[in-house]
């Protein structure tokens, strides 16, 4: 296997590895959240912001430790032929099914991407061209402009109200790293075809 596919499933194991680890304490913020929220039911006003809080939580838990969960292995499966085949077969039913995946994934961001649009202000339809140009904006006229280019921010239609903006950007870079992840995955699949383990 060439070097640079070495060193692209090394980076992105240490990666996913480091933000899966720290997606897996999000749990406690999200178990945080809703003691607060139980609790402020019982014995005070209710708070407004906790259901929604949570939710956003449990998306960055379940969005951000996915890549981690495919690097383990530990994603669920039909393990009812799987499991009795051969190191050698399993890699070509990976590298196959991987495929499929990392489509659906695509897709998946795109569609992500055009909702972080969206929630921007964005009504177009080439929301990469959108953030393209926000980003130039950005580095060569600074945050003021950048902020100009942006419309009429999304809410949430509760009575809370909160920014969806963020949920959906952690949408997309959670859906971004899994199609790395995919790809690393592909490329462990292959070396296992030709006899390398990476």
């Amino acid at each position: 296997m060439p070097s640079f596919i070495l060193r692209y499933v090394r980076m992105i194991d240490a990666l996913n590895r480091f933000i899966g680890r720290f997606a897996m304490y999000l749990i406690f913020a999200l178990i945080g959240v809703l003691l607060w929220s139980s609790v402020s039911k019982t014995f005070f006003n209710p708070s407004l912001w906790t259901l929604e809080t949570a939710q956003f939580v449990m998306v960055a838990y379940y969005i951000l430790g996915g890549p981690y969960s495919i690097q383990m292995g530990s994603n669920v499966r039909m393990d009812l032929f799987y499991g009795g085949w051969s190191t050698r077969t399993k890699a070509w039913v990976d590298a196959f099914t991987v495929l499929f995946l990392m489509v659906y994934l695509g897709i998946l961001l795109y569609g992500a991407v055009s909702s972080t649009a969206y929630s921007l202000g964005y009504f177009g339809m080439e929301p990469f061209s959108f953030f393209g140009d926000l980003i130039w904006t950005l580095v060569r006229e600074g945050p003021t402009a950048a902020g100009e280019k942006l419309g009429y921010l999304e809410r949430s239609s509760t009575a809370w109200r909160p920014f969806l903006w963020p949920v959906k950007f952690t949408l997309c870079f959670g859906v971004f790293l899994m199609l790395l992840q995919c790809l690393a995955e592909l490329f462990r699949d292959i070396g296992r075809l030709r006899g390398v383990d990476l």
